[in-house]
């Protein structure tokens, strides 16, 4: 207020220049004197250009600039909603990615294990079937050695117990 002198001066003689309103003689007097009202509407001609120029038009621009502002942070906190959903939803497709990855290589790690498992198995069957072979092939060749053997002492055997049975010697 101490920018604008002016309106000061007008408002106090505004101020000075009303008077209480006063009973006449003959009662209430409804209709004030012209020279009042004359002053009355000037004072009203001077004061609406300066109040509206020094309050009223400050007043609405500061109104007007604090709805600005409170829309422009209404509109910063949409967009920064906005972006905030958009990383979560990013972050959430990266997780999955992720995710997806894990279990892809998970996956892979157990069927490379199965498989390195399944091959151990079928290369100790082999080896197994291998040694099974082998030792009926030894088992085989001790049996036909055997017979061989019996077969071999079996005549001389069966010839000498011929010849006790009999009591002679056979030719």
């Amino acid at each position: 207020m101490t920018r604008h002198p002016r309106a000061l001066v007008v408002l106090g003689a505004a101020l000075l220049a009303a008077a209480p309103a006063r009973a006449a003689e003959g009662g209430l007097q409804l209709v004030p004197e012209l020279d009042r009202l004359v002053v009355l509407f000037v004072l009203f001609l001077v004061l609406v250009p300066l109040l509206n120029a020094l309050l009223f038009k400050p007043l609405l621009q500061v109104l007007e600039e604090r709805a600005q502002r409170i829309e422009g942070a209404r509109a910063r906190a949409a967009e920064l909603s906005a972006r905030a959903a958009a990383l979560v939803s990013q972050h959430d497709e990266a997780v999955q990615a992720v995710r997806l990855a894990a279990n892809q290589e998970r996956a892979k790690f157990v069927e490379d294990a199965r498989q390195a498992h399944q091959a151990r198995i079928a290369q100790a069957r082999a080896e197994a079937e291998r040694r099974i072979t082998q030792t009926r092939s030894e088992i085989a060749a001790a049996l036909e050695g055997a017979r061989r053997q019996l077969a071999d002492a079996a005549q001389p055997l069966a010839r000498e117990v011929a010849e006790r049975l009999l009591g002679r010697r056979l030719s």
